[in-house]
């Protein structure tokens, strides 16, 4: 039963995480667009302040969850499939880091990026999101 919870909790608190993780990207795009705009540009700035700090908190629970799900799974030979998804894990926070940094970039208004390049940046957590849950369904090795 324990487990089920964990898991329960542990998937509605990534997917919460991934909402922001989604959306903040996009959030740059418009400041990109707007920085000659400062009416738009503070409000857009104020709504990227909120969203990540709201991406914050929700991240830590979603990172203790899973890693007592770890606990609880008992990690051990023939899981390297789980080994695989914690790297994965790993540049999902590295990405939310680096929205941190480009947060402080457009704060600072040093922002040097056009707005096409965070169209791109905007579609780096959909492919490590496809990777940890295709590894957590079919578990390959």
């Amino acid at each position: 039963m324990l487990y089920l919870l964990l898991k329960t909790l542990h998937i509605v608190f990534v997917t919460s995480w991934f909402a922001g993780l989604f959306y903040l990207p996009r959030i740059f795009v418009n400041l990109a667009q707007n920085q000659d705009n400062p009416v738009v540009y503070n409000y857009l700035l104020g709504m990227s302040q909120r969203l990540l700090r709201f991406m914050t908190i929700i991240a830590i629970p979603a990172i203790i969850f899973g890693l007592w799900l770890m606990i609880q799974f008992k990690i051990g030979a023939g899981m390297g499939w789980l080994h695989a998804k914690l790297v994965l894990v790993a540049l999902i926070m590295l990405f939310h880091y680096s929205c941190f940094r480009v947060h402080r970039q457009f704060v600072n208004q040093q922002n040097q990026r056009s707005h096409v390049f965070f169209r791109w940046y905007n579609e780096i957590p959909l492919p490590l999101l496809l990777g940890v849950v295709a590894l957590v369904i079919f578990k390959p090795f």
